[in-house]
């Protein structure tokens, strides 16, 4: 039975009339974040609005079995927005909105990341919160051109809120700005980071699953945008082996109603009962959560090695060293009051690390979590013998090190559904192996092939073991599920 058009599909359908666009793009995300996108055109939207637009699940990444493979892609009106002209299309008129995935009876599909994350949103509605988000989006324009395997070069060489009048950065920043705020996408501010070539692009706080939208738009435009400009624009965590990573600090706060659930007046830091066990979900579950907020190989590097990346389980007031940071700014404005997530990086899926830091924090404040105190050394800057004697647990070090957090979990497979879990944990193990395989030209440098010497045979240097790892109270109870490195061996 077709369904009774409602008013805001009636708005899409006079918008696009009125405003004479000639294509309309329905995105979804696969699991790994990838954007996918089906092209339109106007007179089949009605159609589309009614029944949706089937396609091949089994083609998508981690969506289905070639058995089951027929899925819907259901249209989103309230996602609706003018793509900026100039910017894609080759200046024909084009709008995009977002799609629900569902199963061929009408059912929300499983494998869907923004059904994931709409799961955590009703979640927190049921508890009587919504969630609000804004993150620091940080990335890298290089110069679009064949390397050879060779890194690619950055188009500056700008710090910190440099202004850098001889380059394409605040051009590029500025032409960002306009078109995200053409589509309804509020940026709050925009500058030069630290390194040569990186850029941060600030969203205005938004409710998290328009924001999960919202960063899916801001990577395919900022990338458009650069394409325009002769350059490439990378979300890859850590591009540069001298520079610093870049990173998605996501700032996020519980509301009731018009209230925010963070502030207390009265408290330390104005950061209130709720505040406090919000962090600690975030804190306790952090590991089990790594594999999510930093999916990649690469991600860990940026952790181990980059600029105030977060590298143990800890939180701090005005501390860039700690995974959460309570900012001090405004301290006595209700509304501003936040917490700062530091561990995501920019080429997370939006969807899924939303999810999971949702899922995490609410935990706290469902289980009564105890906030430790705050961090106030530079974390990065300790041994590992002195974050231990001080209580910090490490994050993970690299990614094989996150999925073994992961696979244990019982706490993230009920977030991301059983299918999700099972095939990340599955495509990932299968990037941490190619990765191993792979030989690299530092390899090739440091290493002799024609002749060992002494003090480098594997004799003279026994392999250290690692570190236990102290438990962390209200950690997840651990499912007895195998191993799943040998499926990809």
């Amino acid at each position: 039975m077709v369904k009774p058009m409602d008013s805001q599909q009636e708005y899409v359908l006079r918008a696009v009339e009125e405003r004479d666009i000639r294509i309309v793009r329905l995105w979804f995300s696969d699991i790994l974040g990838t954007l996918k996108s089906v092209a339109i055109a106007p007179a089949e939207l009605e159609s589309a609005f009614a029944e949706g637009i089937g396609f091949d699940g089994s083609a998508i990444e981690g969506f289905s079995r070639i058995s089951e493979s027929d899925t819907i892609a259901m249209p989103d009106p309230s996602t609706f927005q003018l793509l900026p002209l100039g910017v894609g299309d080759g200046g024909i008129k084009s709008a995009r909105m977002f799609c629900d995935i569902l199963n061929p009876d009408g059912q929300a599909f499983y494998s869907d990341p923004r059904q994931v994350l709409r799961r955590q949103v009703q979640t927190a509605a049921d508890e009587g919160f919504t969630c609000k988000v804004s993150p620091e989006i940080e990335f890298y324009l290089v110069e679009d051109q064949e390397t050879d395997g060779r890194p690619p070069k950055p188009t500056d060489d700008g710090s910190y809120f440099d202004q850098a009048n001889r380059s394409l950065a605040p051009y590029f920043r500025r032409d960002a700005m306009l078109a995200l705020e053409d589509m309804g996408i509020p940026v709050e501010f925009s500058h030069h980071e630290t390194a040569p070539g990186q850029q941060e692009i600030d969203l205005r706080h938004a409710d998290i699953l328009t924001m999960g939208d919202s960063i899916m738009t801001f990577r395919y435009i900022t990338k458009l945008i650069a394409h325009r400009n002769n350059v490439a624009a990378t979300f890859m965590p850590k591009p540069f082996t001298d520079y610093a990573g870049s990173a998605m600090h996501t700032h996020m706060s519980l509301f009731e109603g018009d209230i925010n659930a963070f502030h207390d007046p009265d408290a330390e830091f104005s950061l209130s009962r709720t505040g406090q066990q919000f962090i600690a979900g975030i804190l306790t579950h952090a590991n089990e959560i790594s594999a999510v907020t930093n999916q990649w190989t690469n991600s860990y590097k940026r952790i181990l090695f980059g600029s105030e990346a977060p590298t143990a389980a800890t939180w701090g007031v005005s501390n860039r060293s700690a995974m959460v940071r309570v900012p001090t700014y405004r301290l006595g404005k209700a509304e501003s009051r936040r917490v700062e997530v530091r561990s995501p990086d920019s080429a997370c899926n939006p969807y899924l690390a939303l999810a999971v830091l949702l899922a995490a924090g609410l935990r706290g404040i469902r289980d009564g979590y105890e906030l430790n105190e705050p961090a106030e050394d530079d974390i990065a800057a300790l041994t590992r013998r002195e974050r231990r004697a001080l209580g910090y647990v490490d994050l993970p070090a690299s990614l094989d090190q996150a999925l073994r957090e992961m696979e244990k979990s019982d706490f993230v497979a009920d977030i991301l559904g059983e299918h999700v879990f099972e095939f990340f944990l599955r495509n990932k193990w299968r990037e941490w192996h190619d990765y191993q395989k792979q030989i690299t030209p530092w390899n090739s440098k440091t290493t002799s092939a024609s002749k060992m010497r002494k003090h480098d045979h594997p004799a003279h240097h026994p392999q250290p073991h690692p570190h236990p790892r102290s438990p962390q109270p209200h950690q997840s109870q651990s499912r007895q599920r195998p191993h799943l490195a040998w499926l990809v061996e």
